[in-house]
């Protein structure tokens, strides 16, 4: 039988089994698929849920262990039977039953957010989610252990939004001591988001403060992320004759493509080293003929 409509047939089974809750409690049920992911032995779990117009979708690679009770090798075999599995996190579980075979599952979940992290939550002042941030918490993998490495740095009070995109990055501990140690603890929780997004980290500023760029402001460790200035690209200026330029001419230089070769050719010309403004305006004047 062709996987699509046999796959129907058990999700109108499937349905069907929790139609009257999903009568009497409509929020609470969320629809998943399962597929297998090709070349690293994980298992696509996709689940969506649809509350007052709202749509919550999650997508994410799990091992098979992870998936709390799910029948491996059912899933992996010929033919349909019913599947349960459930994911367990410190926010919260989602639990799920459906049919599947050959690779492929579908079905209906429902969700529980973890009482004691909802008590956390609330004692910590950061405060109480409504359902879809609470299933987002779970998504995100939302743990005790960021909330207080945050609490620890003393850092503000995050929102609830905050910490979902906190545990979205995969911001831990680890990560929050380590910049400290470098001298870099953001004076907000927007900062360290943005640090963690940008990959900014203590072995990257590192190769900074080897060519003498100790203690740059955050502001500006921003700037040389997002532009793409590493220190090799410092070294090529600084080796001709450019000494440390303070880090706004570097993210202009690097915004308008101005390279050591382009210099060199203004140079030739000029018999000696322009000024960094001369640069920029002979640079943006080429642009814009």
């Amino acid at each position: 039988m062709n996987r699509c409509v046999a796959f129907l047939t058990a999700l109108l089974l499937a349905f069907l089994s929790v139609s009257s809750a999903c009568t009497a409690e409509p929020a609470e049920w969320i629809h998943f698929t399962l597929e297998p992911r090709s070349g690293d032995g994980l298992v696509q779990a996709s689940f969506t849920s649809e509350n007052g117009g709202h749509h919550n979708n999650w997508s994410s690679g799990f091992r098979p262990s992870d998936l709390v009770g799910l029948d491996v090798a059912g899933f992996r075999g010929t033919g349909s039977r019913p599947l349960r599995f459930s994911v367990i996190r410190e926010a919260g579980r989602v639990d799920c039953s459906g049919h599947g075979g050959e690779g492929y599952g579908a079905g209906y979940c429902s969700f529980t957010a973890d009482p004691a992290f909802l008590q956390l939550l609330e004692s910590r002042g950061i405060g109480r989610p409504t359902r879809e941030q609470a299933f987002g918490l779970v998504a995100v993998n939302a743990r005790r252990e960021l909330i207080d490495a945050v609490s620890a740095a003393h850092y503000p009070t995050p929102s609830i939004d905050n910490l979902m995109a906190l545990s979205a990055l995969n911001v831990t501990g680890g990560y929050i001591r380590e910049m400290a140690r470098a001298g870099y603890r953001p004076r907000s929780i927007d900062s360290l988001i943005q640090f963690k997004a940008l990959n900014i980290t203590p072995d990257w500023i590192a190769g900074f403060v080897r060519i003498g760029y100790a203690n740059v402001p955050g502001d500006e460790l921003v700037q040389l992320k997002a532009l793409d200035i590493t220190p090799d690209f410092i070294a090529a200026f600084d080796r001709i004759g450019y000494r440390h330029l303070p880090v706004d001419q570097l993210v202009q230089l690097k915004a308008l493509n101005i390279t050591p070769e382009f210099v060199q050719r203004i140079a030739a010309v000029d018999q000696s080293l322009p000024p960094v403004d001369k640069l920029i305006q002979l640079k943006a004047f080429s642009t814009k003929r």
